[in-house]
């Protein structure tokens, strides 16, 4: 089984992803905010704006629950659409001051994060999560968003170890797939063995499970956000349930949008 990780360790990596991107963008003409990074036509401007609203929405959750609760009751009456308004309001400040902004609000969740007490969970549009849950949670998202603008922007993204993080929630979430898309959980055991980039075995579930998923660590963290088609990752499956959850795969909260397209048609 994964060796447990500490907050300290999840915060850490957490600030490592962020600091790559922000490398990234940090350099941008203003004009290149604008380089689409979707097929849904998503700009640099509004993932950066996605994940700096995530973040403010995690301290929301974090320092006033009522307010937050709010919060999720808006989201309910437009489950669809109520994430992507909010960041669209974001998206409308300057590239700029955007950015430091997104700057302050890392600093201001690591250290919010830190300060809940033993114990405590924290509200969120899924199931409530302990400070190291909410802190991968927001590992897997700046490096799923990370991964858009440094392949929109040409960059070579070599792999880390960083996403065995994506890695663990996807696995973990494994019984929430299931319930978003309104199916079945099996029940059935699967072994998951994932390679990583320095060769490192990252493992999950029982030795004796007679279904197993196995492959690159990296491309089953692409498989899980949905940045990747199934035909085009090295993760392998073994046994029907197994075969099947790798292709609903799902490592974020909410409903799962559009399937991803193989890259020989995009």
């Amino acid at each position: 089984m994964t060796t447990p990780t500490t907050l300290e360790d999840v915060l850490s990596d957490l600030t490592a992803e962020s600091l790559q991107l922000d490398q990234w963008v940090a350099g941008l003409a203003v004009s290149g905010w604008d380089t689409v990074t979707t097929p849904e036509g998503w700009t640099v401007t509004d993932q950066i704006a996605h994940l700096h609203w995530t973040d403010t929405a995690s301290l929301t959750a974090i320092h006033d629950p009522d307010a937050f609760g709010r919060m999720l009751k808006a989201a309910s009456s437009d489950p669809t659409g109520f994430v992507d308004a909010q960041s669209a309001e974001v998206a409308l400040i300057p590239a700029g001051d955007l950015l430091l902004l997104w700057r302050e609000g890392r600093v201001d969740l690591d250290a919010a994060l830190r300060d809940v007490p033993e114990g405590q969970k924290v509200p969120w549009f899924g199931p409530p999560m302990s400070p190291t849950s909410m802190a991968t949670a927001r590992i897997m998202e700046t490096w799923a968003h990370g991964h858009d603008i440094g392949e929109a922007l040409g960059i070579t993204i070599l792999p880390t170890a960083r996403a065995k993080h994506v890695c663990h929630i996807g696995v973990r979430a494994r019984g929430y797939t299931y319930l978003v898309r309104g199916e079945h959980d099996p029940g059935v055991d699967i072994r998951v063995e994932l390679t990583g980039p320095d060769g490192d075995l990252w493992t999950w579930g029982p030795d004796d499970a007679t279904e197993r998923v196995t492959g690159s660590g990296h491309d089953f963290a692409l498989l899980a956000t949905r940045r990747r088609h199934l035909d085009d990752v090295d993760v392998r499956a073994e046994g029907d349930h197994a075969a099947h959850w790798l292709t609903i795969v799902q490592a974020f909260a909410g409903l799962p949008g559009a399937d991803p397209v193989r890259l020989d048609e995009r």
